[in-house]
């Protein structure tokens, strides 16, 4: 049976609408028509993603999955704020890139256990009516809405951490020499394909340890996405150095110079950065008879480090460990993919532009900031109106207006209010 491992999944997150403000006059017996005393709507819950070492693949994440923060409350009557909405927080392996689905900008990287980042912002709870009493208002009968927030589509994408990746062709002797330098135990047969995951195993050797990671076999054309392609390949990325294992033995039927060149050029091919990974030869399977001779026609035409061993029995690993710790040594530590500047913001409540529609003769202003207005402005009431014509003036609307041409009796658009324009 394929194994279920998932290394790429998209999902969809949306953080929490703020509460409403509460429109609600004082009123007790005795005193029917006392002042406004709404209190603000509560802010909608956040989106985050946790790094957590326990899990090792997007699997909960296989067939789609949709997170939502919890709304904000309500405000109450005397000066009562609504309750917060519930934060949701999604826990992935350690080594997830989180991208935009839309941009494919990266949010963040997740690299250490616990690390806690925020995807998106929950909205804004709305002002109670209370907030909008001025020296000249002293009961307005409105309150503003909490802020809505949106939907938004995220790629996960796994990138196992390790300091070497163990790579080469199908059924050379991967999960084998993992098996025997660490306690990883990756499942072992005699057939292609036998390892469909990244297995990851700690190697200690002497006082010094490093974490290595078999890698599924690569074919020719993995590049461009043949066999496991490019499935696999991203596990390569982060690794500090490679371990290049060749069947010596030649018991395939193939060349292991062969293999080992086809190999590189398929690194080379997928990732410039991939293919200048310092990188050693391990010449697997020298046990078998013959393998002498192959050995010493392989190291005549390999430019690198060569270590003949036979993984099964751990014969000729110790040289091989020491070459890789060594190389480590010289080798700066990995690090996290770098965020682009990038977050799910609600738009500003001061940002706004101004466009005709020269058919129809129709100044439209959109932006933040008649977000804001459609959240404050109620049409029927007076006070509401003249609070949407001050803002207007006072965050400069009428002075674009009038700058781009504006004339008197032009018909402006500001979100669903619609007027003449008048000096």
């Amino acid at each position: 049976m394929a194994s279920l491992f998932t290394d790429k999944v998209k999902i969809t997150i949306k953080s929490g609408d703020g509460g409403d403000g509460m429109n609600s006059f004082k009123s007790f017996k005795g005193f029917a028509n006392g002042g406004p005393d709404g209190g603000d709507g509560g802010k909608g819950g956040d989106v985050y993603i946790v790094g957590d070492k326990d899990k090792n693949d997007l699997i909960d994440f296989r067939f789609g999955a949709k997170f939502t923060a919890g709304n904000g409350e309500r405000g109450g009557t005397n000066f009562c704020y609504g309750k917060s909405g519930a934060d949701v927080v999604i826990s992935v392996p350690l080594g997830t890139l989180v991208r935009d689905a839309e941009t494919g900008k990266i949010l963040c990287d997740v690299y250490t256990d616990g690390e806690k980042k925020l995807l998106a912002r929950g909205g804004n709870g709305g002002k109670g009516n209370v907030r909008f009493t001025t020296a000249r208002r002293h009961a307005p009968h409105f309150a503003q809405k909490g802020q809505k927030t949106q939907v938004h589509t995220l790629i996960l994408e796994l990138k196992v951490i390790a300091d070497v990746g163990i790579i080469g062709f199908p059924n050379v002797g991967k999960s084998t020499l993992l098996s025997k330098i660490s306690a990883a135990k990756p499942k072992i047969a005699n057939y292609h394909f036998t390892t469909l995951s990244p297995n990851l195993g700690v190697v200690r050797y002497y006082d010094k340890s490093f974490v290595a990671a078999d890698i599924p076999g690569l074919i020719e054309g993995a590049a461009k996405g043949a066999g496991l392609g490019h499935d696999f390949l991203r596990h390569i990325e982060r690794t500090r150095m490679l371990v290049h294992v060749v069947d010596i033995s030649g018991s395939e039927g193939r060349d292991p110079y062969e293999d080992f060149c086809k190999i590189n050029e398929e690194l080379a091919e997928y990732s410039a950065k991939l293919a200048s990974l310092p990188q050693v030869v391990a010449l697997n399977k020298c046990d078998v008879y013959g393998a002498e001779e192959n050995v010493a026609a392989f190291i005549k035409k390999c430019p690198l480090a060569c270590y003949p061993i036979t993984a099964v029995n751990g014969e000729g690993t110790d040289k091989l460990l020491k070459a890789i710790c060594d190389i480590l040594d010289t080798l700066p530590p990995a690090q996290p993919v770098p965020a682009d500047e990038f977050e799910y913001d609600i738009p500003s409540s001061d940002e706004f532009s101004v466009e005709k529609d020269e058919e129809e003769n129709v100044w439209y202003v959109t932006g933040g900031l008649v977000d804001l207005l459609e959240r404050n402005v109620v049409l029927s009431d007076p006070d509401s109106m003249a609070y949407f014509q001050k803002v207007l003036k006072d965050k400069g609307v009428i002075r674009e207006l009038k700058r781009q041409g504006v004339q008197e009796d032009d018909t402006v658009v500001v979100g669903g209010v619609e007027f003449a324009f008048k000096e």
